[in-house]
């Protein structure tokens, strides 16, 4: 009997051994298809000093187009913006009197493989702020920070953290003050930029976290928890409240409440160092979902990573679906209680709260960089001046982190992050979603090279090494 034992021992530990064999090649292959990322594969990315002349800079430290003027580059950093600059020791690109603005922020995506840092470039995302981290986000972030990929500037929170009763595979359950303490220390330990808390954290738990972030100097990103007031979440230690949504649903109880609206709204004018990001687009997908026939097969979804639209993309459909059968009115009040939001951001706003972009990309059908330009619009929509749009996915996103103090304007010292667009996207916002060319760290990508990213990422074909990667991180859990 113990050698039978022995024997089926070994040969378990030898399937094993195969299967884990096998699953590492499987990712390695995909990664190898996602090698365009790579700068080696391309020559005429590997400059990191230029000098650019005749283009019309649109700063975004103050509402102003400076006509055309020169900017120089060295070394992936901005050295000088003048009208008129002269070197002969830097390669020279003639703007052709376009325009040059720094590169979008988006403050709040999911990432899910490499291909879609390739699709926020071509959308002229050249910052993201990933809000869900996971091993592989931090192996991502690293390859990145050495600059082996072209991508966005990426940063990303820990794991989602929630209090006993929210039970998800995709949560981290918190059973105690002190497990919230040493959760935040592993977080930051591990070499992840910020923490995400999340639904269904009791007050003493936040307490903990609020407390523990501050020992490590851990910014924060709130969802907000229905265990606590939403004025709780107005803490110096909370950089940025996610979701217009939750302003309704926590702040508000499930009322379209303007009375109430303008008082929270003053409490968060009066919170100290909280910007709020309202990720309008993917509650208003939910509309897009109920009205849109056929909308799975969009080409906006084809952008999905394949493990997102077969799990969270149907399911969600389903979802609003069956509501729909259930509830035939849904669909107006989805549009309803989105104009609210579009009132709600409107009035934070003119409350002095910073409002930065984000677009929770990622998830259901909001697709990885081309929901930033839904989101601005829906800014627009809401009685943003151009300027003041432009300002919540470049210049405000700066304010937030330490960590994005480089980014967000075309000023000396700051990161060459930057766009050549065709036209002024103050008049014709359009042309954020076509640039001419991206810069990231000095790096110059032209139009034919981000569509080329583009088409590698649509209907890719990487279910499986998702399905790996998402099983290591629940082993990790």
């Amino acid at each position: 009997m113990r050698k039978f034992l022995n024997i089926l021992l070994k040969s378990v530990l030898t399937l094993l051994l195969i299967l884990m064999v096998f699953a590492g090649v499987i990712l390695v292959l995909d990664d190898r298809r996602t090698s365009y990322l790579e700068p080696e594969g391309h020559p005429e990315v590997e400059e990191t000093s230029w000098l650019i002349t005749h283009v019309n800079v649109i700063p975004m430290d103050r509402d102003t187009v400076l006509t055309d003027h020169s900017v120089l580059i060295k070394n992936g950093r901005i050295a000088q913006v003048a009208p008129d600059i002269t070197t002969a020791n830097y390669p020279v690109i003639d703007g052709e009197n376009a325009y040059l603005m720094p590169g979008l922020t988006d403050m709040h995506v999911h990432v899910w493989d490499q291909y879609e840092l390739g699709l926020y470039l071509a959308n002229g995302v050249t910052t993201v702020r990933n809000l869900w981290g996971r091993p592989f986000h931090l192996k991502l972030k690293k390859q990145i920070g050495e600059g082996k990929l072209l991508s966005p500037q990426f940063f990303t929170s820990g794991p989602k953290l929630t209090g006993p009763e929210f039970i998800g595979d995709d949560n981290t359950n918190l059973h105690s003050p002190e497990e919230a303490r040493e959760i935040v220390k592993k977080t930051y330990e591990q070499g992840y930029d910020l923490i995400k808390t999340y639904y269904g954290l009791p007050e003493a738990y936040f307490d903990a976290i609020l407390e523990e972030s501050q020992v490590y100097d851990l910014d924060i990103a709130a969802h907000t928890s229905n265990k606590v007031d939403y004025a709780y979440h107005f803490n110096p230690q909370i950089k940025t409240i996610e979701h217009a949504e939750d302003i309704v649903q926590q702040g508000l109880n499930y009322t379209l409440d303007t009375v109430k609206l303008k008082e929270l709204v003053a409490g968060f004018a009066e919170a100290e160092g909280t910007s709020f990001c309202p990720t309008l687009i993917v509650y208003y997908n939910i509309y897009n979902m109920l009205t849109q026939e056929g909308i799975l097969d969009s080409s906006a979804v084809g952008l999905m990573n394949p493990m997102i639209r077969k799990v969270d993309s149907k399911a969600q459909y389903d979802r609003w679906a069956n509501t729909k059968r259930a509830d035939p009115g849904i669909t107006e009040k989805i549009k309803v209680q989105h104009e609210f939001h579009l009132m709600a951001v409107k009035a934070l706003h003119d409350a002095g709260v910073n409002i930065v972009c984000g677009s929770d990309a990622g998830i259901g059908i909001t697709a990885p960089g081309e929901a930033i330009h839904d989101e601005l619009a829906f800014y627009r929509e809401a009685g943003l001046s151009p300027y003041e749009v432009l300002r919540t996915a470049t210049a405000n996103p700066s304010q937030v982190h330490d960590f994005l103090r480089e980014t967000g304007t075309v000023q000396q010292g700051k990161r060459a992050d930057l766009l050549l667009l065709d036209e002024n996207p103050l008049i014709h916002p359009e042309t954020l979603q076509h640039a001419r060319w991206v810069m990231v760290g000095g790096r110059k990508l032209n139009r034919d090279l981000l569509s080329e990213f583009e088409a590698k990422a649509m209907n890719r074909k990487n279910l499986f090494p998702s399905l790996l990667r998402y099983a290591g991180y629940l082993w990790e859990k």
